[in-house]
């Protein structure tokens, strides 16, 4: 081997191992056409691949993480619209209990105005002043008026519907105490008129019998919901069914009736007391014929204002229709 020769096989060597290192350290990319023959060459560095790598992991965590933070503001929005929704169905429920008790409220204003009407006709009865004050109001101190309890607070639909119904309980014992009020002052007077009478020997003058037989079918006062007022009750039975004269008196008037009373018969039995019967089939006495109690004076019918056979029978003291309940004894 010349010297040469042995100058030239160490630089060999040396290339070897310099191309060796940059294949170790590097990636060669061939891209190859379809119809020509230059084939293009590209050497990628393994950092260069570490690089495009974390650029690829960072770019993927931030789509998740785009993704994630879509979907959760999308299921928050969920739920608010969820929540906003529960919200609107409490108000619509709350809206249709307040609807009730406006209902209720109004329902106790007639059972109010009933109340005021019972305490007028009391008052027609008796001629007294009733004093409607409740026992709670008595118990005021006019002269005192501390007041107090906890921070005020806004009442609930449950305050209100407790309230109301505290008031509808009152209401209803009040009304049972004016009714019995109303009839132990009917006895009363049904009484003190019997007293006078047996003292005047004038007794039989006093309505006191049944004016004929058969089942009451609507009775004195309010009725059909507090729409019409009653002044007398309805006795119903079989057409024909004899009407008497429940006492002595005169006839006032017999004869057909244009207010919806259809054939009636008035009878004033004197110190402004006076007995009217209503709906008959025909009437047979006349205006200025004295009768006696029990006499028949017309026969049941349907005539007037009226839905079937029956006797309308009223008492009126002065002029003001009384309940006739409290002048059926026999």
């Amino acid at each position: 081997m010349s010297q040469e020769e042995e100058k030239q096989q160490p630089t060999e060597q040396n290339n070897a191992e310099i191309v060796e290192k940059v294949q170790n350290n590097s990636y060669t990319v061939r891209i190859i056409p379809d119809k020509t023959d230059d084939i293009k060459l590209f050497t990628v560095t393994k950092s260069m691949v570490k690089y495009l790598l974390a650029s690829v992991v960072i770019l993927l965590v931030l789509v998740v993480g785009s993704l994630g933070f879509a979907g959760y503001a999308y299921i928050n929005n969920q739920s608010d619209k969820e929540h906003i929704r529960q919200l609107q169905e409490a108000n619509t429920i709350q809206q249709q209990q307040l609807s009730e008790l406006d209902k209720k409220a109004n329902s106790l204003q007639e059972d109010m105005d009933q109340l005021i009407n019972l305490e007028n006709e009391l008052k027609q009865l008796s001629g007294i002043e009733i004093n409607d004050d409740n026992t709670a109001d008595k118990n005021v101190n006019t002269q005192q008026n501390g007041q107090g309890g906890p921070y005020p607070q806004p009442p609930t639909i449950a305050d209100v519907r407790a309230t109301l119904n505290n008031i509808e309980s009152k209401m209803s014992g009040q009304r049972n105490n004016m009714q019995q009020l109303k009839l132990e002052l009917q006895k009363a007077i049904v009484m003190k008129r019997q007293q006078i009478a047996i003292s005047n020997q004038t007794i039989s003058v006093t309505p006191s019998i049944w004016p004929s037989q058969g089942v009451v079918s609507s009775p004195y006062g309010l009725r059909w919901g507090g729409s019409d007022f009653h002044p007398g009750i309805d006795i119903a039975n079989d057409m024909g069914t004899p009407i008497r004269a429940t006492a002595d008196g005169t006839v006032s008037v017999a004869g057909w009736n244009s207010g919806g009373y259809g054939n009636m018969v008035d009878i004033d039995h004197g110190n402004g007391v006076m007995t009217r019967y209503g709906h008959a089939s025909y009437v047979v006495v006349t205006a200025g014929q004295h009768v006696k109690r029990g006499q028949i004076i017309a026969y049941m019918g349907s005539t007037g204002f009226s839905t079937g056979p029956h006797v309308h029978y009223e008492v009126r003291i002065n002029g003001q229709a009384v309940d006739p309940s409290g002048y059926l004894f026999n």
